[in-house]
């Protein structure tokens, strides 16, 4: 047993602090954006998803050139961008498509403007791998209070506005037949949304933060039809994901001589790729004896 457990455990993994870091940082990012990324999939708007993620590497790599933490520039500049997209948006899909559209173009161009500035500047040695990819062991302990404060009022959003969310992602009209202001719960969704990626941008790098913030939930979304039992879902799927992630990256530093350990943000996605996948497969058995009964 003593075997089994070293060769899972590296030594040092439960006294290092970097490791305790990446797991309150992990872990916060897996539920939050777990939580936001369930009404992201019901409401369509993995696109917007996506878009803020570029967004985000925008900001990130500015708040470094500024010598001020990343996540100030991913949560701010996310959150200004989803103001604009909401402003410039309509009810419609169509609206909202091209909306996000427009700034997914300009957060392109200007993320890689600022990452230039970054790469030619010694203060910010290894930018581009700290905001497009992640570096979860990198992260100052004080910035822990930081992200579960951002963490608590994105699922505060959420939380106060369940039900307007759920009518709306059914249908728009009749959201606003029945009082729903849709353009204000759109735009504090929007804000939520902007938070989620943020902390997700901070875990597993920019670029691969719609993994962590789509994956969870569409696979949820995938066993079951409840809504709560898929939000717990994707919350356990996420977490485990993430911490699955930390310990194999952790690991793989002791895996060659040359001790050089491979990025969580791999493990994470490849993990939560495959669990998508295995969802898929779940799905496809439940289908069965409905095709049996059908041609039966």
């Amino acid at each position: 047993m003593h075997r089994l457990w070293t060769s899972i455990f590296e030594p040092g993994f439960f006294s290092s602090q970097p490791v305790h870091v990446a797991v309150v940082i992990g872990g916060t990012a897996a539920v939050v954006s777990a939580i936001v990324g369930v009404f992201t999939v019901i409401r369509g708007q993995s696109f917007a998803g996506h878009a803020l993620t570029d967004v985000s590497a925008a900001g990130g790599s500015g708040a470094l050139l500024l010598g001020i933490s990343p996540l100030l520039g991913f949560v701010g500049f996310g959150v200004f961008a989803a103001a604009v997209m909401d402003a410039i948006g309509v009810r419609r899909v169509r609206g909202r498509d091209l909306a996000t559209g427009i700034v997914l173009g300009a957060s392109i161009g200007l993320a890689a403007l600022i990452l230039y500035f970054d790469t030619n500047s010694a203060a910010t040695t290894g930018a581009t791998q700290q905001i497009l990819f992640g570096s979860i062991f990198s992260v100052n302990s004080s910035t822990v209070p930081v992200i579960l404060v951002f963490g608590v009022v994105s699922i505060a959003i959420i939380a106060a506005l369940y039900r307007p969310l759920l009518l709306s992602a059914v249908s728009a009209d009749i959201a606003v037949a029945r009082g729903v202001r849709y353009r204000v719960v759109g735009l504090l969704f929007m804000v939520a949304l902007a938070v989620a990626v943020g902390l997700s941008a901070l875990a597993i790098g920019a670029i691969l933060s719609t993994a962590l913030l789509v994956g969870p939930p569409a696979a949820a979304l995938r066993l079951t039809k409840r809504f709560g039992t898929a939000i717990l879902l994707a919350c356990i799927i996420g977490v485990i994901a993430t911490s699955l992630g930390i310990l194999l990256s952790y690991d793989s530093y002791y895996w060659g001589s040359a001790h050089r350990g491979l990025p969580v943000s791999f493990f994470i996605v490849t993990i939560v790729f495959l669990t998508y996948l295995a969802s898929g497969m779940s799905l496809a058995r439940r289908a069965d004896p409905r095709r049996s009964r059908r041609t039966g």
